[in-house]
């Protein structure tokens, strides 16, 4: 890496411009003397996604089970029905009902 600048002439006085030459070259190798670190972000990118993958799965069951207690089902034969199939609830759902606005008996 370098440059070379002059901004003054051969007598030492400024002048009015400044002739700049820029060159460079850079190359850089690195290796890794311990694959122990290598292996450790291998582990944790690992459980990461397994992570990732258990929060994916319980907001999706979460979901399905809100659309079961409001009595609503995804269309069956369509794309999105495969989301919510496997979902099976473990009590019986009942739709809500209607509150009676005035309780005698």
């Amino acid at each position: 890496m370098g440059n070379h600048t002059k901004p003054f002439d051969e007598m030492m006085q400024p002048s009015s411009y400044t002739i700049a030459e820029n060159w460079g070259f850079q190359i850089n190798f690195m290796v890794p003397l311990d694959k122990s670190g290598y292996k450790q972000c291998k582990e944790i990118a690992k459980r990461y996604e397994e992570k990732m993958r258990l929060e994916y799965e319980l907001t999706r069951a979460h979901k399905c089970a809100d659309l079961m207690k409001k009595g609503f089902q995804i269309r069956p034969n369509t794309d999105m029905y495969i989301m919510c199939q496997d979902i099976v609830p473990i009590v019986k759902v009942k739709p809500p009902t209607k509150e009676k606005k005035f309780k005698f008996f």
